[in-house]
């Protein structure tokens, strides 16, 4: 942990969403996975998770032409998101206990997703959550640089009036986690997401600097106390 992540008394909680409040990854990576062998990318499941797990859409496109050499016909980022909200419909959850956790937090919290901007409150309507954050919900969209770029971390604590150093991140990806240390924030991995079965422990989080790792937002009262 940097210098500039203990210089103040916790006073923001950013939570990323997707991974994190709901457990939306299985779906969105199942209905991207389908999406792109149906474009001609020959890429399965298990690597659609763990290289674009917490990346922005457009990011993720400009990775599947530079790397695959197709380019998404038009509408098809469209068709992608119509399909993902569709499912959420039928089988999005949030996850178990987040709610009663957020409530009792007794600071400050926030939402800094790169989802964007429609999906998020869409998400967050769905499964009760928007009602614990109102107005502070900030996607990759009001910013110019996605994770793994600090920018939008960032743009949440000015948005908040809280500096970098005063936040602690909940996030339960690397591209994630690797914004929140660059934006100078202390950072908790959370692998209790259906996504994260493959690695509990979350050894890719830590090595890529999360302090702490929870599974059980039972625990998120102490993870914020030992921050």
């Amino acid at each position: 942990m940097d210098a500039r992540a203990t210089t103040h008394h916790l006073g923001l909680v950013i939570f990323d969403c997707d991974g994190v409040l709901i457990d939306s990854e299985p779906l969105s990576l199942a209905c991207l996975t389908t999406g792109l062998n149906r474009i001609g990318v020959a890429i399965d499941l298990a690597t659609v998770r763990a290289r674009f797990t917490g990346t922005s859409m457009p990011s993720i496109m400009a990775h599947i032409a530079r790397d695959y050499g197709v380019t998404a016909p038009d509408g098809f980022v469209e068709t992608v998101k119509a399909e993902t909200l569709a499912l959420f419909d039928t089988e999005l959850q949030a996850m178990r206990g987040v709610a009663e956790a957020v409530a009792a937090l007794g600071l400050p919290a926030c939402v800094a997703s790169s989802s964007d901007p429609v999906r998020l409150r869409h998400s967050l309507t769905l499964t009760g959550l928007l009602p614990l954050f109102g107005a502070h919900v900030f996607s990759s969209a009001q910013v110019k640089r996605g994770k793994p770029f600090p920018d939008l971390f960032l743009f949440a604590a000015e948005r908040m009036g809280v500096p970098p150093g005063a936040c602690l991140v909940v996030e339960d990806s690397v591209p994630g986690v690797t914004a929140a240390r660059s934006a100078g924030m202390r950072v908790a991995g959370f692998t209790g997401g259906g996504h994260w079965g493959h690695d509990p422990a979350g050894s890719d989080l830590v090595r890529a600097g999360a302090a702490r790792i929870f599974s059980d937002f039972s625990d998120l009262a102490t993870i914020i106390a030992e921050a």
